[in-house]
């Protein structure tokens, strides 16, 4: 059988330390291995051990093959010279793989036309077509940071995919995603896969990996602890972790009980609505969220989720309407978890001291930040590294964990646990629970996921209806 990919006995150490070990597995001609695992399992590290794209100073030792022509895992630079063409990666922040100087149209035709050689009178109508396709046709003349997190992640996809490598390694291509938008990205990979590309996917998305089908698996701690066809692993896993693992998907949590709304209001919403230009959002928007309440923000990519939860905060301002605060409220007290972890830290800055400024700027108490951690399982010595140095399922819990702990009143969490394996995003949702009902304070949620929001929200405000 003629296999696309081969990796053979790969590790990653740092020092003595083995952060991956004994990774071994072969995807053929238009196969697909997915793997599973919980956030700082190593998924991402071994995706950038096959890329040859580890940072100073990890090393990586074992084989890599690509399209059956060995190369030793520590020669990085041997398979610089494959990428776009033989390899490609879409990262698992989309910011990542899109330039923010450059209009959407214009980045996915240059990767037609230096990488695939396409004649640039040709590679305009490709990168429209490949837009239209996935409902972006009106973003063909925006920038970057002018889409919502899921078109910036359906744009990354576009432009990663353009010059047809026929091995991809795709990182958390559905996260943020509507239902709609996820199965249009499946059957782009499926098209993919039907036209000879091979896959690796890193998912926490079980719904994908069931679709997907093909190879699965499961790491945990730096190895592989099952492996085997999707099908079978899915349906009678021999691992306990796997067992958990399957078993915390959103879809098998229990419905939230529907209690009555506390006296009061953290915060009033009057007839807010917002545009971009002829692009109307919302309109008309009200809602009241009470002490202790949970409301969640629906819609679809683009309809204006961040946006509506930016206006609520004071970081933006409405066309229309406005915002009334309880009164007494500490200028802190509202606080936002961030749809992207890494746009909450200073990228050159250690973790550790960027919580040490935090603490200190408001007199609060690092011992219960450290409670926080160790809630979240994350260990102490990742505070060490810059926020580019850990997992974005690692900096998604560190930034919760700063949120908390300035016990605000009211927590706009934009996909919170969008980076999250299902049973860490099980234990980040008690945890979040927890906090609202003990400080009795309230949370705006956005989240695509619905069985997230059957869960655990008490009501919804649905801004595809106020349009």
């Amino acid at each position: 059988m003629n296999h696309a990919l081969t990796v053979d006995k790969l590790a990653v150490l740092l020092g003595d330390k083995a952060l991956v070990r004994d990774i071994s597995f072969t995807i053929p001609a238009g196969g697909v291995l997915t793997l599973l695992g919980e956030s700082g399992s190593g998924k991402s590290l071994l995706a950038q051990a096959i890329m040859g794209n580890l940072p100073a100073p990890l090393r990586c030792e074992g084989q890599v093959a690509i399209g059956g022509n060995p190369t030793p895992a520590v020669d990085q630079a041997r398979r610089h010279a494959l990428w776009g063409r033989r390899l490609a990666l879409l990262p698992q922040e989309p910011w990542l793989a899109l330039d923010p100087t450059m209009r959407v149209r214009e980045q996915i035709g240059e990767t037609y036309s230096l990488v695939a050689r396409t004649p640039k009178h040709d590679a305009r109508g490709l990168a429209e077509r490949a837009l239209a396709s996935l409902g972006l046709g009106d973003a063909a003349r925006k920038y970057p940071f002018m889409l919502s997190g899921g078109m910036a992640q359906r744009v990354a996809f576009l432009a990663t995919h353009a010059a047809g490598a026929p091995v991809m390694i795709i990182d958390e291509p559905t996260k943020g995603l509507d239902a709609d938008r996820r199965g249009e990205v499946l059957e782009l990979l499926r098209a993919a896969q039907a036209e000879g590309m091979s896959l690796l996917c890193i998912t926490h998305d079980i719904w994908l990996a069931r679709q997907l089908g093909g190879q699965l698996a499961v790491m945990l701690d730096g190895a592989m602890i099952e492996q085997g066809a999707a099908s079978e692993v899915l349906a009678a896993p021999r691992q306990d972790y796997t067992r958990r693992l399957l078993a915390a998907d959103p879809g098998s949590w229990p419905a939230a009980r529907q209690g009555v709304a506390a006296a009061g209001e953290v915060v009033r919403v009057d007839g807010v609505g917002k545009a971009f230009g002829r692009q109307v959002l919302f309109t008309g928007v009200d809602a009241r969220i009470a002490p202790g309440e949970i409301v969640a923000v629906s819609g679809p990519s683009g309809s204006g989720k961040t946006t509506f939860g930016n206006i609520v905060l004071g970081l933006a301002q409405p066309d229309s309407g406005r915002v009334q605060r309880a009164p007494g409220l500490a200028p802190t007290a509202f606080q936002k978890i961030q749809q992207d972890p890494g746009a909450a830290f200073a990228p050159r800055i250690r973790l550790r001291q960027s919580l040490r400024d935090l603490v200190e700027l408001h007199r609060l108490d690092w011992s219960r930040l450290e409670a926080l951690l160790e809630r979240m399982r994350l260990a102490p010595g990742l505070l060490e590294r810059l926020p580019h140095q850990v997992s974005g399922g690692e900096l998604q819990r560190i930034a919760l964990a700063r949120v908390l702990l300035m016990q605000p009143a009211l927590i706009f969490a934009d996909e919170p646990t969008s980076r999250l394996d299902p049973v860490t995003q099980q234990d980040v949702f008690a945890l979040l629970l927890e906090h609202v009902h003990a400080s009795n304070g309230a949370m705006l949620l956005v989240t695509h996921d619905v069985d997230i929001v059957r869960s655990v929200a008490d009501r919804r405000i649905d801004l595809a209806r106020v349009r």
